[in-house]
């Protein structure tokens, strides 16, 4: 039995054999590229796939080696990788510029981290496997931008009406172009160094021919805008590094811009890290131990079990544990169901984290009415869950040996969840009034009670809800 197919039937046993069933097409009959980088929301959605299941299928995928995963730092601007590397551990910037669009950025896990996956050579040996063989237009699209670009059918006709002049540059070479200049704002840019040169042309046409020299190195200088005529342009280009470089003479108009503006979602570091298959098959791999990452939202949920002290006293310990224990199991179905991952538990509570708040609402909504249906199989009121939820910005973090979160958010939320009394929900007002999980509530026909208060250890006052 080859590789692929051995570790094809191990990943059955830990994934949804439909999806298996798709990697397994994927990887035997897909062209190069669609191996490459793979947009995990983009292959559910082209199949009709849930994309949790799709997500948590990748996840087992590359931990048994049929995919390499990347983590890639993305510019907001263009959408073209800045940085990758094989965990969070590589992201050890403060701040990530991008020379296409000469703006520098703070990394946040929201938007700016994209998580792929790429087949191992050892499986399949593909074109990207090699990106320095690629030609320019293939190693844009599968190197340079990100999963997240939706680039037209007709890329590569529209790269040609784009690029006045290009060159396939091997390291230490030089090369002269002899080029005509039009009257418009050009760029030379080289995608494998990322080194950019902005040329504003405008002014009277000239019959005399300018020069330029650009130097391809390792350090990307200031960027600062060269003033030129339109007419003849001798461009000379030296490559001082140890790659294949693919420098060219960009036309930065609407067709560039056209090019580069249809997005679709992708796999996000900060979605990862919610989700429960990464948490558990990963663990104590994400993070370094001083490393303070950003991530802008991120809705927290906690929960506590009221009179859990008297539940043992008055049932015995060892029924109380089975209780609580089938307690912790429902929680962390509906956690995982619900895009979200559990943190961490604290005696009988429950600190999870949700993507966005509407995912949370629901999830705290089923957890009130499966503890609901548990006490009335008993016939017994003795699971009473408190539930807070709040979002906000925060870092994720390690801590004791495990990836955390650490700020106000969490604070915040876990002060939230105090409020509340047996079967009721708090939640802030950024969760409540999301436009999604206000159609959540709303759906469930509840009318949440909106009250002003003080926190514990909280200066600020915040309006909170509960949602009866």
């Amino acid at each position: 039995m080859s590789e692929d197919r051995k570790l094809l039937a191990v990943l059955q046993q830990s994934a949804d054999r439909t999806i298996v069933d798709h990697i397994e097409r994927l990887i035997r009959d897909a062209p190069d590229h669609e191996l490459n980088r793979i947009n995990v929301l983009a292959f559910a959605a082209k199949h009709g796939l849930d994309e949790e299941a799709s997500i948590a299928a990748f996840l087992h995928a590359a931990r048994i080696g049929l995919f390499e995963m990347s983590w890639n730092v993305l510019c907001p601007g263009c959408g073209g990788v800045l940085n990758e590397g094989t965990s969070l551990k590589s992201l050890n910037q403060e701040e990530y510029s991008c020379a296409l669009c000469a703006a520098g950025y703070e990394p946040t896990l929201d938007e700016m981290v994209e998580v792929t996956f790429t087949i191992s050579p050892r499986i399949r040996k593909i074109a990207a496997h090699e990106p320095d063989k690629l030609p320019m237009h293939e190693y844009l699209r599968q190197i340079f931008w990100s999963s997240g670009v939706d680039l037209p059918d007709n890329f590569e006709q529209l790269l040609d009406e784009i690029v006045l002049d290009a060159v396939e540059l091997p390291p230490g070479e030089r090369v002269i172009l002899s080029l005509q200049l039009p009257a418009n704002f050009v760029i030379v840019f080289d995608p494998v160094t990322h080194a950019a040169q902005y040329i504003g042309v405008q002014g009277e046409p000239t019959r005399e021919r300018q020069n330029l020299s650009l130097i391809l190195n390792e350090l990307h200088a200031e960027n600062s805008t060269l003033k030129m005529h339109p007419g003849p342009l001798r461009l000379q280009l030296e490559n001082h590094t140890k790659r294949r470089t693919l420098p060219a003479v960009w036309i930065a108009d609407d067709k560039l811009h056209g090019l580069m503006e249809h997005r679709r979602p992708f796999l996000t570091a900060k979605r990862l890290l919610t989700n429960q298959t990464f948490r558990d098959i990963y663990r104590t791999e994400t993070l370094d131990i001083d490393q303070r990452l950003k991530i802008t939202s991120l809705t927290f949920l906690f929960t506590d079990l009221k009179g859990s002290t008297e539940l043992y006293e008055r049932v015995g310990d060892l029924v109380a544990y089975d209780l609580v224990r089938e307690h912790f199991r429902v929680l962390n179905e509906i956690v995982a169901s619900e895009a979200g991952a559990v943190v961490k538990t604290i005696g009988d509570a429950v600190m999870a984290t949700f993507p966005t708040p509407d995912h949370a609402v629901s999830a705290a909504l089923r957890m009130r009415e499966a503890m609901r249906m548990l006490n009335k199989e008993r016939g017994k009121e003795d699971l009473l869950l408190k539930i807070g939820i709040h979002e906000g910005p925060c870092l994720a973090v390690m801590l004791n040996e495990r990836q955390d979160y650490f700020g106000q958010t969490v604070n915040i939320a876990s002060r939230v969840q105090n409020l509340a009394m047996s079967h009721s929900i708090y939640a802030t007002d950024s969760v409540v009034e999301n436009p999604e999980a206000q159609e959540i509530i709303e759906t469930q026909g509840i009318r949440p009670n909106l009250q002003k208060t003080t926190l514990r250890g909280i200066n600020n006052e915040f309006f909170v809800y509960e949602i009866p």
